[in-house]
Parts: structure tokens; sequence; C-alpha cells
């Protein structure tokens, strides 16, 4: 897209293998030096691929280079002949045609969206190519084209390409030249255009290598880089530091830690001898701490250099003279040893040898430069011409102005630069006139403290350096620029959301500040989103890119900018309004929530099933087909279904096309198949019925076959009457036919032919113009106008239709469409006694006598054959969803004291209609019957070509392995989707396997890192933000399916949408970028809920699932080879099982020596555990503490370890329960791989009496865990009453980490060994959940509240918890170390209180049903205030309220009262009631039309009280309903004072 960071292209040819210099391009430049003007372009785009390189950025020059090169290229009468020429915007597009239009003797045409080229056909295409010689477009259409087969690169001469440099990523530009130019054999001549300001050094190659071409720069330049340094007006993008300083700052942190605590301790000692000694104290821990604090801003900010230099600036500040010696000591001693940790990490010789004027990759890849730093180098070697301005820079903390100061005066190649600084105690603008250096580029730099009221009237630029932190910093900087015409520059790091979020989030707040000041908003990012086009010569930046200022056209506008011009802060081109802006709240917030967390919802969009699309709709010669056969078998003998048959251009992969299916309905069950049946051509007229014949059933069961009516105002068509052209869509194209059932591949034509008949005879007879039976009939026209169909002497037996007549004992089960609603009908039967003249059956519609009256008044029609028996008619469903089995049942709520609901089953409803107001279709209704099905079935195996299409895009080489498409289809579908299967189980199995195949490679690969490292390491590969940055970089999220399928939303090609949701997103392509304004924590979105572009909110943590269950799928098929496979196409880099890393970690082993003493303690570890050591010194490592100080522990043992047991026990789990849900699996994994458990299992077998230990606490709490094991169970298993320390858990993992390496990582070997010692493992029939989740679980299930409390001063948690009942109020009590541990105690008390209740009130018989006692007021008595003193008890009302009147505000209001008082929550019983004919609801000024009608009641049940139930009134669906009773039940609590509604 348009505005996208260049990170370099793909693909590409050989011809330039070798990467170019810019020396080598001014050598191009001068090998024509006699040649002038714009004819150096004309020849030497004809000799070979060339990129040119502008001068400045305009579309006047370049617009005569593009005519003045087309007017030059030889004509050609070959078939290749086409010029086109491409430009970014639509402006672009329109002003290039007119320039070429204008001085070129060639047809020319521009071509963009808002011509409706996207819905153009093939046909509207090759009239354009037959008409035009030179077609000007947007990239996007020519791209489309080429896709789509309209265009073929083969028919290309001359492709010239403006703003070429745009050519990297996913723009358009770039996917032209990866998807067809690089794999053509017939390619075009590319002639690009570009600037030098908008190309940079190390982008030459890539692009160069990208386009096929060579960039030509005729003007000879000996410096190209340098033009793109020209200064301007913008952001400045800078790299994040390569260089990780973790351990470096945790050594420092220790540091400031240690002598933290040695001046607490000094000052403990010092108490009492001077009366002021607490402030001196309290003077130099602020003096260290802030030290510490700007050494680190520097290290992040400038780099070790600059950090080193930091340290000994801060240690030259220490004043001999100062008073408190030993303070001061302390305080000199921590920067001396800061000074010397920096020095070890940075060598001597490298401290002042890096000149940071010039090119230096490797100082910035070790951390010496900081890349933010090296950008202001840069940005101030290109000021070297300002040398009489000074230039303002704005920075956070002073020691940055001293730090980069004392750099320059060491470095003889900055000496062009003065560096001034102003802060709070040298801020005098006299002072700094002075100091001023006439000759030398002047840099000022001023922190926040003095940016108030600070003016210097004369500047060349002002560098905001740091992000203000505040909005008055930020304000007051934009006062400083406000005050002279400064060109304003803010650095940015590339890639840094948060950074930018801050920034848009300043500029709102500034905005409500201000009163008639506008902020300066040309320090804003660019905008990358699609909005508003903007003039192509505004100054700004591509966000993110690495030019290091460029001044590149606005192309679109992000949602914060567009906030901002609706409160009128920003004009159209972006620039700050001049007119006074007004002051206004911002209504969104920018997500603060982490990329792969559950907080945070994305947008995303969804990708398309190639296997469904086509190019055949057009085809005049016909097309062939792979056909795929569609059975259903009923489990009822004698239901019968027809075949169908998938017909598609692509061929399904095997799993795919020869799959079987379960579809669920009301009253049976279906077996639906698919095989393939091998190839079948259509011509072009039989290609015409197919379509039809689709068209038709799927308008006509699930759409409308009529557009328009009166009461719209809009003239009635038939839909088939109409271009239907827009319905069929290439990316989704198929036909669904019926078969015959004989033949596999047969199509059942005499359906189809019947099915066009009837569209023909509908096309050429609309409503009351039609003739019944075969002319037998007159027209004649009443007075009112209306149209009488006089019959003249009719068979007794025949039943007329619209289109033909049928013996009456033949007409049951007869297709048949409705003349008057287009809807599709199967006949039941013939009803004796009945005609049109019979009384109309609607309680709803009283005012018809009959039905002919009904049909007269209501659509005009005058029946000819009134005294017809009436048809009872069975209509065609609506879509459903079939795949799952849902229970599709009404319920009916009897009377209260009755006890109870009861379930009927839904009647079937059908209608009567006068026959001559049908159209027989002679089409079997098993064939309706089988289309009913049709859409589930479609959805599965779009599903499945989805999940085989990703399975191909992954790929996989390893002998003898295959994954099916059912379990890649697994691992995409989360448990949003109401689906039979969900990602969780492989989510869990993937995610050990990951951290199991991560923790080895990391334990092998560095074996000099510690723990702490590793285990930091890890979490960095394996944490859900880094999953989420490596799916959606393979565009994962598209195929994830976490919505519901929504049958009446699924249409099939040539199908017209009922329920449409037309896309607000602003993004008009299926796939939405990874921006800001695309992330939420709103919890009200839906989730999988799509638009009509498919565009659908996922929860960022999905997209990390996705991954993991994809790891675990691979697993489950190929083993750990290939879940290796999957990770390493994620991108998850230097993960394996390398056998000579291995051998490494061997032979390292086997050079420690292990001298064996009298009574080895390792012989009898050994016999514990069951397997002797190769190493001894492995196991000796294992079962080393340490607090032993050796050179050696366990940490990294147990490190490897967790992660082993981790893994051996999910895949168990998962092996032996199958059938277990995810949630239980889970709570299964926990209670088995936690650090209690193992540490159960080191007493059990005596493990923890060869832990090698030195430390006194360790020992006592090891003493006192042992004592806490009480007498064995039932189990014979011994369960303590403290939780064990956890140094015993880490023994198990550290000895398990141990045997891995010592077999070679053979994990059956290890599984072999700790199976016994971990038996017997937790059970879903033993699985005990915690207490408070039980808890929890429980009183949600009642519908019960309860309270929590927690206190902790330090030493013991204390937790209460309180739970009311119907008459009773239970407190639990807990007291731990921990809150969680007493919250534990407190559920686990209040828990057997609850159960006593419980059982007390089952042994009195007081079940919930008995508890429907007598009810406080009638639901017919509603109006009447009751004076019983008890409602009266209570001397405080509580109050609720205001209510929230929309939809589903009444409940929310209602549960958050019910939670806050402790009541339990209500129970509703609905009853509902269906017509024929709509009922009409009023909702304040909305109408709104349903053929249900709801009616709930609610029941309350208020401790110590008696129960309360009061009913709605009717609402058009449950949910409302539900609300209406709500708000009756609290008008009538306020009647009885047990509540106060707040208004």
């Amino acid at each position: 897209m348009e505005g996208d960071e260049p990170r370099g292209g793909g693909g590409g040819s050989n011809s330039l293998s070798v990467k170019r210099k810019f020396s080598e391009i001014d050598e191009d430049s001068s090998s024509s030096p006699t040649i002038n003007g714009l004819k150096v372009y004309e020849v030497v785009a004809q000799t070979r691929n060339t990129i040119a390189l502008l001068e400045e950025t305009g579309t006047d020059k370049s617009g005569v280079i593009i005519k003045s090169l087309i007017k030059a290229m030889p004509s050609s009468d070959s078939p290749k002949r086409f010029i086109i020429c491409l430009a970014p915007t639509v402006n672009l597009v329109k002003q290039h045609c007119c320039e070429i239009r204008a001085h070129v003797n060639l047809k020319v045409e521009d071509y963009f969206g808002a011509k409706g080229v996207d819905k153009w056909t093939s046909h509207r295409w090759e009239q354009e190519l037959s008409d035009n010689e030179v077609l000007v477009m947007t990239p996007q259409i020519f791209l489309d084209a080429l896709r789509s087969g309209f265009l073929k690169l083969e028919m290309v001469r001359l492709l010239v390409i403006d703003e070429c440099h745009r050519t990297t990523g996913n723009h358009p530009y770039a996917m032209i030249m990866k998807e067809f130019y690089h794999k053509s054999t017939d390619k075009p001549r590319m002639f690009g255009l570009t600037t030098t300001d908008a190309i940079r050094k190390d982008q030459v190659s890539e692009l160069e290598k990208l386009m096929d071409s060579q960039i030509f720069n005729p003007k000879g330049q000996k410096r190209v880089d340098k033009v793109a340094r020209k200064v301007k007006e913008g952001p400045v993008f800078y790299d994040p530091p390569p260089f990780c300083s973790l351990e470096l700052k945790d050594k420092l942190r220790t540091s400031h830690l240690k002598f933290d605590a040695s001046l607490l301790r000094l000052q403990e000692m010092e108490k009492g001898n001077c009366q002021d000694m607490e402030k001196k104290f309290t003077t130099y821990q602020k003096r260290l701490s802030d030290d510490y604090h700007d050494i680190l801003h520097c290290l992040d900010s400038l780099g070790l250099i600059c950090a080193h230099l930091a340290a000994e600036i801060c240690l030259e500040k220490i004043s001999e003279a100062e008073t408190y010696e030993e303070c001061s000591m302390v305080y000199k001693h921590f920067l001396s040893d800061v000074l010397s940790t920096l020095g070890l990490f940075l060598q001597q010789e490298e401290k002042n040898s890096v000149d940071l004027q010039q090119d230096n990759p490797s100082a910035v890849i070790s951390g010496r430069v900081s890349p933010k730093l090296q950008e202001l180098l840069r940005l101030l070697d290109s000021l070297r011409g300002e040398t009489q301005k000074p230039c303002l820079i704005l920075v956070e903390r002073s020691i940055t102005a001293e730090v980069i100061e004392r750099y320059v005066k060491k470095q003889t190649s900055l000496g062009y630069l003065n560096i001034l600084y102003l802060n709070g105690n040298n801020a005098s603008t006299h002072a700094l006139a002075q100091k001023i250096h006439v000759g030398k580029v002047n840099l000022l730099f001023i922190t926040g403290v003095v940016e108030e009221g600070f003016h210097i009237p004369d500047c060349s630029c002002t560098v905001c350096f740091d992000l203000p932190k505040t909005v008055c910093s930020y304000s007051q900087s934009q006062e400083l620029v406000k005050q002279s015409n400064y060109k304003s520059i803010m650095f940015l790091e590339r890639g840094n959301s948060s950074q930018r979020d801050h920034l848009y989030n300043l500029m709102r707040r500034e905005v409500q500040m201000r009163d008639q000041e506008t902020p300066n908003l040309r320090l804003c990012p660019p905008p990358e989103g699609k909005g508003q086009e903007v003039k192509a010569n505004v100054a700004t930046v591509i966000p993110d890119s690495k030019t290091t200022v460029l001044d590149e056209p606005a192309r679109k506008e992000q949602s914060p900018n567009k906030r901002l011009r609706q409160l009128e802060v920003l004009d159209k081109n972006l620039l700050p309004c001049i007119a006074k802006a007004k002051a206004a709240p911002s209504k969104s917030k920018s997500s603060s929530s982490a990329a792969g967390s559950k907080k945070r919802k994305e947008l995303h969009g969804t990708t398309r099933a190639n296997a469904l699309s086509g190019t055949w709709g057009e085809n005049l010669d016909g097309a062939v087909f792979q056909a795929y056969r569609m059975d259903f078998q009923s489990n009822i003998s004698g239901d019968a279904y027809s075949s169908f048959s998938l017909l598609i251009e692509s061929t399904l992969a095997g799993d795919v096309g020869n799959v079987e299916m379960d579809l669920y309905l009301v009253r049976k069950h279906i077996k639906a198949s698919v095989t393939p049946c091998g190839q079948i051509r259509l011509s072009q007229e039989e290609m015409v019925k197919a379509k039809c014949f689709q068209q038709f059933f799927f308008n006509g069961m699930f759409g409308k076959l009529f557009v328009g009516s009166k009461s719209q105002g809009t003239k009635r068509e038939f839909l088939l009457q109409t271009d239907t052209s827009s319905l069929w869509d290439p990316s989704f194209m198929f036909l669904l036919l019926p078969v015959e059932t004989s033949d596999l591949v047969s199509v059942d034509w005499s359906a189809i032919n019947s099915c066009a008949s009837v569209v023909d005879f509908l096309k050429e007879n609309s409503l009351l113009e039609l003739q019944v039976g075969d002319d037998e009939n007159q027209r004649n026209t009443t007075s009112s106008g209306q149209e009488v169909l006089q019959e003249k002497e009719t068979e007794t037996d025949l039943i007329h239709f619209a289109n033909a007549s049928s013996d009456r004992n033949s007409i049951e089960e007869t297709v048949v469409i409705a003349i008057h609603t287009g809807r599709i009908y199967s006949i039941v039967e013939a009803v004796k006694d009945s005609s049109a003249m019979s009384p109309f059956e609607d309680e709803t519609s009283l005012e018809y006598a009959t039905y002919a009256e009904y049909f007269n008044k209501k659509y005009g029609i005058v029946l000819a054959h009134p005294n017809q028996p009436l048809l009872k008619l069975k209509q065609s469903h609506h879509a459903h969803n079939l795949l799952v089995n849902f229970t599709d049942e009404v319920i009916e709520k009897k009377e209260p004291k009755a006890g109870g609901n009861v379930r009927k089953a839904k009647p079937n409803i059908h209608a009567h209609l006068p026959p001559e107001l049908l159209v027989r279709i002679d089409v079997p209704r098993s064939v309706t019957k089988s289309i009913y099905l049709l859409p589930s079935v479609m959805h599965r195996l779009e599903s499945l070509m989805l999940a085989s299409q990703l399975r191909e895009e992954i790929g996989c080489s390893i002998d003898n392995f295959s994954i099916s498409s059912t379990s890649v289809l697994e691992a995409l579908t989360t448990l949003t989707c109401p689906e039979a299967f969900s990602m969780e189980r492989l989510e869990l199995l993937g995610d050990s396997v990951l951290k199991y195949a991560v923790s080895c490679s990391l334990y092998l690969k560095y074996p000099n890192k510690d723990e702490g490292q590793l285990s930091r390491q890890r979490q960095t590969v394996i944490s859900n933000s880094n999953l989420h940055r490596l799916a959606t970089d393979r565009k994962l999220q598209g195929y994830i399916r976490n919505g519901a399928f929504e049958p009446r939303r699924w249409t099939a090609p040539g199908q017209s949408s009922l329920f449409p949701v037309p896309c607000k997103c602003g993004v008009d392509t299926r796939e939405v970028p990874l921006e800001p304004r695309f992330f939420t924590e709103n919890m009200t979105i839906k989730i999988g809920k799509s638009c009509d572009m498919g565009h659908r909110w996922t929860v960022s943590k999905s997209v990390s699932d996705c991954a993991e269950a994809l790891i675990g799928a691979y697993y489950v098929s190929g083993g750990l080879d290939g879940a290796l496979h999957m990770l390493k196409w994620l991108g998850v880099v230097d993960v394996g099982f390398d056998g000579e890393l291995v051998n490494e970690a061997i032979s390292r082993v086997s050079l420690r020596c292990y001298v064996p003493k009298d009574g080895d303690e390792l012989t009898e570890l050994e016999r514990k555990i069951g397997r002797e050591f190769s190493w001894k010194f492995l196991l000796k490592e294992a079962i080393t503490h340490s607090s032993v100080h050796e050179s050696y522990s366990y940490e990294r043992l147990e490190f490897l370890g967790d992660s082993v047991l981790d893994f051996l026990i999910t895949r168990h789990l998962f092996n032996t329960y199958e059938k277990t849900g995810p949630g239980e699996m889970t709570d299964l994994r926990s209670a088995c791989v936690n650090n209690e458990n193992f540490a159960q299992v080191a007493v059990k077998h005596s493990l923890h009496t060869h832990l090698q230990r030195s430390a006194t606490v360790l020992e006592t709490q090891i003493k006192e865990y042992l004592m806490s094991f009480s007498k064995p169970d039932g189990t014979g298993r011994t369960i303590p009453s403290i939780q064990g320390p956890k140094a015993l858990g880490d023994l198990v993992e550290s000895i398990a980490g141990a045997l891995l390496i010592d077999t070679r990582l053979d994990l059956e070997e290890v599984l072999r060994v700790f199976e016994p010692l971990l038996s017997p493992l937790v059970t879903p029939d033993k699985l005990q959940l915690p207490p408070y989740r039980e808890l929890s679980e429980l009183c949600d299930s009642l519908g019960y509240f309860f309270r929590v409390k927690c206190a902790n001063d330090g030493v013991k948690a204390q937790a209460t918890i309180q739970l009311q009942l119907d008459d009773v109020l239970l407190t639990g009590d807990g007291s731990e170390q921990t809150n969680k541990l007493a919250l534990g105690k407190a559920a686990s008390h209040l828990l057997k209180l609850l159960e006593r209740n419980i059982s007390r009130r089952t042994l009195n018989g007081d079940d919930q049903s008995s508890m429907d006692m007598k009810l406080a007021c009638d639901v017919s008595d509603r109006e009447t205030p009751s004076s019983d003193p008890v409602e009266m008890q209570s001397t405080v009302v509580p109050v609720i309220g205001p209510i929230n009147m929309k939809k589903g505000g009444p409940r929310g209001t209602l549960h958050e009262f019910c939670k806050k008082h402790l009541w339990p929550m209500p129970t509703f019983d609905t009853l509902e009631e269906k017509s024929r004919t709509p009922f009409e609801f009023t909702d304040g000024d909305e109408k709104r039309t349903s053929f249900s009608s709801f009616v709930s009641t609610i029941t309350l049940r208020i401790p110590n009280r008696e129960a309360v139930m009061h009913s709605g009134e009717a609402r058009p669906d449950k949910k409302s309903s539900f609300d209406s009773a709500v708000v009756e039940l609290l008008y009538e609590l306020e009647r009885r004072m047990i509540l106060t509604i707040k208004i």
C-alpha cells in the first residue's frame, strides 16, 4: 500500500546480481555527455530498462518526460502494441493522461476505481484494448486486471512506472513485478521515474533488482546520497537499537541497588548524630538515583560510548570539599563501579575510535553508537551551510547535551559544530549571544525546564530529539516553533506504535487545553490510512521509511488526523488551520494493550479460497470444469434427496474433494458425501442455462426474485430481467447443479431446462398480465383499473396454475413459485371444501373477509378462478447452520405453580394460496430439499479449501509426512466459532512443543548463559507478542475462523444478499493493514462478525494461539520434525536439534572431573531414579544448589528440564484423554505440571536427601515442609499442608534436564524413567479445582454473587468472602502469607459452609422448585402497591440506575445492582407466538414488524423477602423481551419501596 515502509523487493531478475554503488550510477550518468535535455531519456530507455533519477519532486517534469518517451517509441504492428503508464494516485493518472493525449498522436485512456473498472467484464476490457494504445492507470487496477486475466504482460511493449521508489513490500508496484514480470518469458521494456529526494543509497540495489532496471542520473551528481539529505520539515525515523543490553542493564541495576542499600545502612548507623542528617542522606540517595537514570537514558538514546561519557561527567561533578565524606565516598564508588562495568562492555581502544560522522554499521550493531544519534549526526551534516543561525534541539535531560558536547570536542571531524545548552542555571539569552560562534553550526540544546517563555528570534530549525513527556512540555515546544518561521523536525523510532500513539495523544490533549492557538502539526507523522487525497507536493514523509528526511506526497489520512480535522485543527492538506480551532474531547483512545493479548481486539480481513475462483464466466466457447458430486443420505427411510455437482476450475486436494460430513436437521440426520467425478465440459448455451438455474433457485429460496415494491416507491422488477453480472465475481465463481442419479457426472438438464422455461415465462408475463391456461381466458378491465381474468368453462379435476394446468391428484410435492411474492413452495395438498371465497384465516388481519378480498385489496389482483380449491403449501426454509447439532425447540411456560418448563416442537406453518397465483416448476422436490443443505456443505468445503491452501503455503518435504486439511482446519478454528472442534487442544500441545524446542535449542547453543538469561531469551521467542508478529508476517490472521457461520448471509455466485453488512471500516481491500487505528480495547465489539468485505474483529491472542495450534497440528502429524518445519516457516529462527551441538554439550561434560566418594551418593540416587547415568557429572550438577558456591549449579538444567516435563506430560494428556474438552485439559496440565507437584514427587521418592545445599533458610523450609505431610489418604498419597520450597520442584526438573542430555535428547527414554516417578498423575475424575475457582464456578451456576475483601499488613494476608443466600449470609475467612493463599483458604471455608447449607435445604425439601413460594405480586396486579410490613422493614432503601434503555441496558443495570447488593441473579421464562402476518411493535418513535412475538416473565428472589415475578411487554426478539420484563420489575420494586431508581 502507498506509504508502506520500503523493505526491499523479492523475486527479481538475474540480470543485476551484484549490488551497485552510487559511484557506478554516476559513471552511467556521464556516458552520454553530449546529449542534452529530454533526449537523453529517450536514447537510454530504448537501449535498456531504466530508472530515471530526477532532481525534484513534481508532476510537471515527470509528465513531460513520459509523453516525450512515448512519442519517441517506435511504432509496432505486432500484437504486443500497448504502452501502459502507472501512477500511484488518481490525480497523477489524470494529469499524465492529459499530457500524453495532448502531445502524442495515439489513442490514450485513463483508468481508476471511480470509473467502475472493478466491475468490468472481459468483454468490456477487450473493447477498451481494441480502442486504445496507451493505457494510464493506477497500479492496483493494473494488478487486478493481470490477476483476472483481462490483461497479460506479453501484450505490453513499454511499462512506465511513476514514483517507482514505492516498489517495495506489498505495494501493488512490487506485486506486479513479483507475480508477473519476473515470471514472464516475454518481458516489456521498463522505465521508472523517481527523485533524488525519495531514494536512499541502501535502497538502490534492491530497487534495481526488483525492477530489472538500472538507475540513470543525467546530471551526473557526484554525491547523490548528499542530495537526499536536504533538510526537510517533518519527522526523522531511526531504527530501534539492535544492541541487546539486558545483561548490562541488569549489572547496572544491581550496582544501583547495592550502593543504595549501603547508603541506607550508613543512614541507620548515623541516626541521631546530626539534626539534619536525614535530609542529607535523602539528597545523596536522590543524586545517586538521578545519575543512574541519566546513564541509562544515555545508554538507550545515544549508545555505549555516550553512556560511558555520562558516567565520567557525573563522576567529575563530585566536589572534593563535600562535607559528608562517607556518603560522598559511597556515591563516588557507585559511579566508579558503573564506569568500570561500562568499560568491560566497551573496550578501551574503541571508546574514542568511532567517527560518528561516517557510516559505521559495526558501531551501531555493537551498540557503541545508537541509530538515533547516528541520524542526528547525519542531519547536522546537512546543516553545514547554516553557520549564521543556531539550530534549536529539544532534549529530555541536560545530560544529553553535556555528553554530545564532550564527544564533539573529541572528534576532529565534528569540529564544525559548536554546542550550547541551557538549563535552569544558565538560561540567559544575553549569555547565550556571547557564546554563539560565527562560522560554525551552533547547536542550542534546551530542556523542558527553560522552554517556557524562551525565544530565539532567528533559528534555522527546531529539532525535537526526545519526544515530550507531558502536554505542557509539548505545548511549550510548539510555542517555540510558532514564534518564528522555523523548520520543525521530530525524531521518532521506526515501528514504535506506542511513541506514535503518545504523540497523537499529546496533540489531542493540547487541542483541548489551548484557547485560540493551533499546534504545529508539521511535526506529526504522515498519514498512512486511506482517506481524502491531498496535493501531490505536500511536504511530509513516508512513515517508517529508512529515508532520513523525505519530501513525499501524503496519500492517505490516519484516523487521528481525521479526528483532528474534525476538530478544525488540520485542513484538508493535513496542515494547521488558520481559523480558531474548536476544543472537543476525543471519543476514542489508542489501544495500549500489547499484541497477542486477550484485551486487544484487532480488525483483520478474510482470505479467499483460491479454489473457488474462476474466469469461465465470459468464455464464448464454453469451459471445462472439475466436477465434484454431492450425495445426501437421510436416516429416515424413503426420504429422498437429489444429488448435486460442484463445478469449479481448480482441482481440489484429495482430502478436500473426497470428504463426508454430518448435517443436523430438526427431526433427522443427513450424511453428506463429496466425491470427485473428473472433468465435464459445458458449452456457452449450457453455461447460461446453468447460471440461470443457480440464480433462480438460490435467490428464490434464500433471497428475492422480485426487487422493488410500491411501499418502497420503486418499480417492481423480476431480478433475472435486470443486469446481474455484478453478482458473478471471478474470485468466487462456481456452479451447483443437480445431477442424475444414474450417472456420476451427468447434469440433470431436464430440471435445468424446466427452470429456464419458468424464467422465460416470468420475464414475458409480469403480474396482472397473465393468461391462465392455453389462451382459453379473456382479459377485461374493470372501471377501477383492476385486471380481471375471466374463465371459460373448466374441468373440475384440473388445477389451473398460472402457466399450466395439472390433474388434482398429481400435484402433491410439486414445486411452485408465487408470482406475487417470488417465494418458492412445494404443494402439500389441495384443501377440500375451500376456495378463494373461503373466510380469510388470520387473527391479525380481520379486515379481510375472504382470500379473494385479501388479494384484491393488498395486491390489486382479481382472481379468475375464485372457485378453485386452495392449495396447502410448504414454504422453502431459510438457510440454517446444519453443521452443529442445535436443538430447535420452543419453550412454553406453564402456570408458575405447576412447576418448571415444558418443551414442544415448533409447529409447521403452511401457506394457503389460490393455484392461479402459482407457476409450476417441473423440478422434483428433492432438488429444493438438497438446495436447502448446500449453504452448510459449501461452508465446510470452503473452510477445508482454505486449510488446504494454507497447507500448500506452509509446504513440507519431510519423508512420509502428511497432514490432513481437517487437522489444519482445527488449528484455525477458535472457540467463538461454534463447531464440534476448536484449536484449544492443539494450542495447548503446540505451546509445550514450542517451549521445549526453544529451550533445548537455547541450552545447547549458549553454554555460557545462565538460567536467567536463557529464560529471558526464551520468553522473547515464545511470547504471545512475538508469535503474533510472526503469524501476521505470514498473513495467518486471514485464515482464522473466529465467527459463527451465518447461513442467511452466505450467498452463492449469482445470488443477491438479503442481509448485507456494508463495510464501514474505511478499507477498500479484503486485507486490513496492521495499524493502531484498527486496534481497540472496547469490550462491546462483536468478535468474528464480518462485513461484506470480509473484515471482522479478532482477539489479538487468537492470532498467537493459532500459530501454537499449527505447531501442535504439525507435531501430531509429523512429530518433532513436522513441528520444527512449522517453526521455521513461521520464522522462529535457529531452532533445531543439531547433533553436533549435543556432542559438544557431552564433550563439555566429559571434561568436568567427578571423583566418587565412599558410599557414593550418586549410585543411590541412580537407584531411586531407575537409570545409571553415562556422564556422572550431569547428575552431580543436577543436584547442586546455587548456595553451595560451586562453579556450577542445577539452574541451567532446571531451565531445560522444566520444558521437558511440561512437554512429556502435556503430550501424555493429549493422547490419553482425546475426548476431554480444552478447558479440562488446561486444568489437568496445571494440576500435573507445577512446582508443588514436583516437590511432592521429590519427597515421595526421597530425592530431597541428595540435594546439595548450603543455605540455612532453605534447610528450615525443607524441614517444615517434611513435617507438614499428613497420613496417607485413600489413594496412598500424602498431601502436605503448606507449599513446598521451590528448590525441591527445581530438583526434579533439573534431573529431567540432565537425563535428556545424557540420553542425547531421547525423549522416550526420559518418559520411561520419569513415568513411574510422576505416577499417579491426576485424572479427569480426580481433578480438583482450586477452591477460589471452584467457588466462582459454583456461584455462576447457581446465580449467586459473592464479595471479596483482602488486607495485607506485610506479614500475613487476611481474606474474607461473603455469599448471600436467600435467607442467610455466609462468610468465609482465611489467613496466609500471600493474598492468593488467603483467598484460597477463605474460599475453602465458604465452600464447606455452602455445602452444609445446601444439604440442610435438601433434607428439609427446600429445593429450587419448591422455592417458588408465594409471589410478592401477581402479574396482572402490578399497579397495586403492597402494604406488607415486610416490604418496609429496611430503613435504607438502595438506589439503582439510571436505567440504560438501550438494548441490553436494563439487564446490565440490574446485573450490576444484584452484584453490588449480593442478590441472586433473576431467572427468565419466555413464551413465543408466531403468525403468518407480521406483528407490529412500537418502541418510542420506532416501529418494527416481525412474524414472532416474545413475552418474558422475570423472577427475582430478594434475600429475606418474598420472590417477585413480573411480565414485560411483547417484543420482536427474546432479548428485547428480557429488557422489557426487567424495566417493569424495577418500576414495581420502586413502587414497593424496595429500591429507588435514580433519574
